[in-house]
């Protein structure tokens, strides 16, 4: 598999004087679906929100497809966004519009200024759009508003939204964190299956280990902003999963063979 994103040495530091990353250094290969674990305040949703910029990096270089993301001027990362889609832990929908519309935004990056301000969707779009709300059980679900819809279904929306954008990559930011037990699964279900069939590769934060587990084929572990695990699912033991959550952030680091590794 080829490289499809690489992030070198990437620090973000706010104003108050906090740390949210501190020199990760990433590579995701085409198709991966990787799970990012760590407690909360731990550097995920920043590590997901700086490789689109939605949150500004303080330094390091991020790469996708050979662009510097980092360095993007707003036409290039408008052009870089339409291939990397993304599912909101708070769903992020237009509430007076319907389902179907929300879905139809993911199409936005491919349109003009002007046709997307009124909403000139092709009728191509429409069916795929249609198509990917069938397959994740929303068909009766089309025409309602989104205010209308409970949180598991508004959160489907947003994952038809991410799909219909087609993109290579697939960054998910806590989306099963407000759901219930059956609704993360179904959600998860719908994310993992998707993206293996559309060869899409996603990265996911979850705080659940047993759910990264189930669906990951890799686990990378932050703790204080720093990557400290990085693994197949079956090298994530309860020392190490531990490690993460309750350890002390300069005790240990597994790779793909399992690694002491010290933190300053």
């Amino acid at each position: 598999m080829s490289t499809l994103l690489e992030i070198k040495g990437l620090t973000k530091k706010y104003s108050a004087g906090t740390i949210a990353l501190n020199g990760i250094d990433l590579q995701v290969k085409s198709k991966e679906f990787i799970a990012v674990i760590g407690p909360s305040g731990a550097g995920k949703s920043t590590l997901l929100r700086c490789i689109n910029r939605l949150v500004e990096p303080s330094s390091g270089s991020i790469e996708f497809e050979g662009d510097r993301v980092d360095q993007a001027s707003a036409r290039e990362l408008r052009r870089v966004r339409s291939n990397i889609g993304m599912i909101f832990q708070h769903y992020n929908l237009v509430n007076r519009l319907s389902v179907l519309e929300n879905v139809l935004h993911g199409r936005l990056g491919y349109m003009s200024s002007i046709a997307g301000m009124f909403s000139r969707y092709s009728e191509e779009d429409k069916k795929k759009s249609i198509a990917l709300l069938h397959k994740v059980g929303l068909e009766n679900e089309i025409y309602k508003r989104a205010d209308e819809l409970s949180g598991g279904q508004k959160q489907r929306v947003g994952v038809c939204r991410a799909l219909a954008q087609q993109p290579r990559l697939i960054l998910a930011d806590e989306p099963i964190a407000s759901l219930d037990p059956k609704s993360s699964a179904i959600v998860m279900d719908a994310i993992h299956r998707n993206c293996v069939e559309q060869g899409i590769a996603c990265l996911v934060n979850l705080h659940q280990v047993e759910v990264a587990k189930q669906y990951a084929s890799r686990i990378i572990g932050i703790k204080n902003g720093m990557m400290v695990f990085d693994g197949p699912p079956e090298a994530l033991t309860d020392y190490y999963a531990a490690l993460i959550y309750e350890g002390k952030e300069s005790q240990m680091y597994a790779g793909g063979e399992q690694q002491d590794r010290r933190y300053a």
